[in-house]
């Protein structure tokens, strides 16, 4: 293979359409636009969703309940998830993401009391559970609200 012998692959390079250069280009006088209408003039497109002036489908369709702007969400850890971790550990929001135990931290960290834990651990989290907050001492450990 040589310089001069380099070429772009097929079908990678594509000549660009000039429109409105004569009849035998195949797209003079009219350009590919046809005869009239709104489509023929400068500027008239019509926006997505345009149903001929029927009444649109995201106009059709029912719209229920809100976004409360206000609410949080929390990202959930259960008790057996935390068995995962040394005996005296502390366990703050950021060791879980370090572990992957939480992807991301959202709102705030909330620990349920799914499963049994075996260790005895001081928890810090942004929420705890009734039932988590009892598992935990029981265990000998402590849980503190951030």
């Amino acid at each position: 293979m040589k310089l001069h012998e380099l070429k772009p692959a097929e079908g990678s390079r594509k000549v660009r359409n000039r429109v409105g250069r004569g009849a035998a280009t195949g797209n003079g006088k009219t350009s590919g636009r046809g005869q009239k209408g709104q489509k023929a003039r400068s500027g008239g497109k019509l926006r997505p969703g345009f149903e001929g002036g029927q009444l649109p489908l995201f106009r059709r369709i029912p719209k229920r309940g809100f976004t409360n702007i206000n609410s949080k969400e929390y990202a959930i850890v259960n008790l057996d998830q935390l068995n995962k971790f040394e005996d005296g550990t502390e366990v703050t929001p950021e060791l879980l993401i370090e572990t992957g135990v939480v992807k991301n931290e959202k709102s705030g960290v909330k620990v349920l009391g799914n499963g049994s834990l075996e260790r005895k651990l001081t928890v810090k989290a942004h929420k705890f559970s009734a039932s988590a907050k009892e598992a935990i001492e029981a265990k000998g450990g402590a849980h503190e609200v951030i």
